[in-house]
């Protein structure tokens, strides 16, 4: 099989194409022959050694998600069978045009999603999914804060809260790129200026927002919670403006407010099946219907991987960027 293999990690973040051998096929696993990537921001952090792959995944392979046909099935398989569309999440080393996964870790490709919407489903929706409503508890008619909104992530988070029954502010720093969010538009679209941001939801929320999903950390942080209503919840999922912050503890215990943090990457392979098994019910109805709709910004072929890296880098996409393969 052809693989894309970290050359180094010493902030070069270098990629070079390489056979492999093919990994063995378990008994409970099944055998997939990828058709398309999904590239995350994790890739690049990887590449760059400040996000190591956790123990028993590829650390010189990076990707975290695909869509691919089963090839071969594990001799207790029975959910899967040869010929299946299946879609998902994997702790590293989906830059390959093989991948051996237990059979449940899976999501049936519905009949309405091409290779490259099915592989910009699994990292975005299911974290998404996974933060604003197993973490933070939002309930219909509730109001959750997304910063970045204008991301894979916030882009899900914003379908599957209307989807839900709840109400989004989503925040960018940037108008023409909430401009080029169409249906996706939040609720109330606000351009984040930092300072301003905790005073504007509150305006708009009537008081605050009951979940807030920051994947930006450092000062972002502090702000939001400064946006939640008392007895609200932020969740922390990502890092991009910092990993340290300054809070007012007092605020935090007189307000009653909660920080949940969450990745998927580390998971334990029996959080992540029930994690499948929760997405089988809830989203996947609504992935066939088209309510959820994944968005691809673009589609590299999987042997010009280093420019859809750089694509990413560059940051001027609303949407997945993805590799297909043949």
């Amino acid at each position: 099989m052809q693989i894309w293999q970290i050359q180094s990690t010493d902030g070069a973040g270098q990629l070079r194409q390489a056979s492999a051998s093919s990994p063995a096929c378990g008994p409970e696993d099944i055998r997939v022959a990828v058709r398309s990537v999904g590239i995350n921001r994790a890739d690049l952090l990887q590449m760059r050694g400040l996000y190591p792959a956790p123990p028993g995944a590829p650390a010189d392979i990076p990707g975290l998600e695909y869509a691919g046909e089963i090839v071969e099935t594990g001799a207790r398989v029975r959910a899967r069978q040869v010929g299946d569309r299946v879609m998902g999440l994997v702790a590293g080393g989906a830059y390959a045009t093989e991948l051996v996964v237990h059979e449940l870790d899976t999501l049936p490709v519905p009949a309405n999603l091409g290779w490259a919407e099915a592989a910009a489903f699994p990292e975005a929706y299911l974290t998404a999914y996974r933060a604003l409503f197993l973490e933070g508890g939002i309930q219909p008619g509730q109001w959750a804060l997304i910063r970045a909104a204008t991301s894979v992530v916030g882009i899900a988070g914003l379908q599957l809260l209307r989807t839900f029954g709840s109400f989004s502010v989503g925040s960018s720093r940037h108008q023409e790129r909430l401009d080029q969010l169409g249906a996706d538009m939040p609720d109330v679209p606000l351009v984040d200026a930092g300072d301003n941001l905790p005073e504007a939801v509150r305006t708009a929320t009537d008081g605050g927002a009951d979940v807030a999903l920051d994947m930006l950390g450092g000062e972002a942080l502090a702000q939001g919670l400064e946006a939640l209503r008392d007895e609200g919840c932020l969740v922390l999922i990502g890092l991009l403006q910092g990993r340290k912050v300054q809070l007012d503890t007092a605020r935090l215990l007189f307000r009653r407010l909660t920080i949940r943090a969450m990745t998927m990457r580390t998971l334990p392979l029996g959080r992540r099946l029930q994690l499948m098994s929760v997405a089988r019910e809830r989203l996947l109805p609504h992935l066939a219907r088209g309510t959820l709709n994944p968005r691809v910004a673009a589609s590299h072929d999987f042997s010009r991987a280093p420019e859809a890296i750089a694509a990413m880098q560059q940051g001027e996409h609303v949407g997945k960027i993805v590799l297909t393969v043949g």
